[in-house]
């Protein structure tokens, strides 16, 4: 068991509320089975209420598994991944290239959620990419974008081509690399991840099976008008609390 100092008393309330946030999105990553030991990362960005402006994130801490991450071990870098506030704990610069290029592209977005799940790697290598064939994929399909593989992603110089590439979409799939998703918030990003995810096995599934029905290209055509009269935009922010609720139950340790 891990012995982390507390940073509740060291941070303003509204950081402490992001973190514990941030921590709980980590473990729901590793409760569902998305995590890949200690090689993907979830940032958040600090509003600008707390920062005063200044391009602030939390990162989690290179070498703890997903569900050993807590508020007070997340770190606070700044937009080049250097540390904020001292921390016992290594970050990963290179891991963050991605994630700096998102936020510095689309400074509405608080959350950016990296995976390489099997699923999303498969489809991720697929001409075809995301087929729509499934209710989940018209809501993926509504808002998504591609990038190509370049390598690993640690070369600053492939931000621009990346930042163009996602646009104004909150889905990316990084081609034979795995998937990504932009949010506001970090139940929006979340709820995000779990459309896609889902949308990738149900697409490796189906295809190994029969011949494949798509959805009629009219009702594609209308979802961005579906997804707002379901959810009222407030998906995420209706599943959430149950989310934290499941999280409360596997550990509430999170939030320490």
């Amino acid at each position: 068991m891990l012995s982390i100092p507390s940073l509740q008393n060291q941070v303003s309330a509204e950081e402490w509320a992001l973190r514990c946030d941030l921590a709980a999105c980590y473990r729901l990553v590793a409760a569902y089975g998305w995590s890949d030991l200690v090689f993907t990362h979830i940032s958040a960005k600090l509003p600008d209420s707390v920062t005063g402006g200044e391009h602030q994130f939390l990162i989690n801490p290179y070498g703890l598994m997903f569900d050993e991450i807590t508020a007070s071990s997340l770190v606070k870098v700044d937009m080049q991944c250097n540390k904020l506030i001292d921390s016992p704990f290594p970050v990963n610069p290179a891991g963050f290239v991605i994630h700096s290029a998102v936020h510095e592209a689309r400074p509405e977005a608080q959350c950016v959620l990296h995976t390489h799940t099997r699923a999303g790697v498969a489809v991720s290598a697929q001409a075809c990419g995301i087929l729509p064939i499934s209710q989940q994929s018209t809501f993926v399909l509504a808002s998504l974008a591609y990038h190509d593989y370049e390598g690993v992603a640690f070369r600053p110089d492939e931000k621009p081509r990346l930042q163009a590439d996602l646009g104004e979409a909150n889905f990316l799939v990084l081609r034979n690399h795995g998937l990504l998703t932009v949010g506001r918030s970090i139940a929006d990003a979340f709820l995000s991840m779990y459309t896609l995810e889902n949308t990738c096995r149900i697409q490796i599934d189906a295809q190994a099976g029969g011949e494949l029905v798509p959805v009629n290209p009219a009702i594609l055509a209308g979802m961005a008008d579906v997804m707002r009269v379901a959810t009222a935009g407030q998906g995420a922010q209706l599943a959430w609390p149950a989310l934290l609720r499941k999280v409360e139950r596997m550990d509430p340790g999170y939030r320490t």
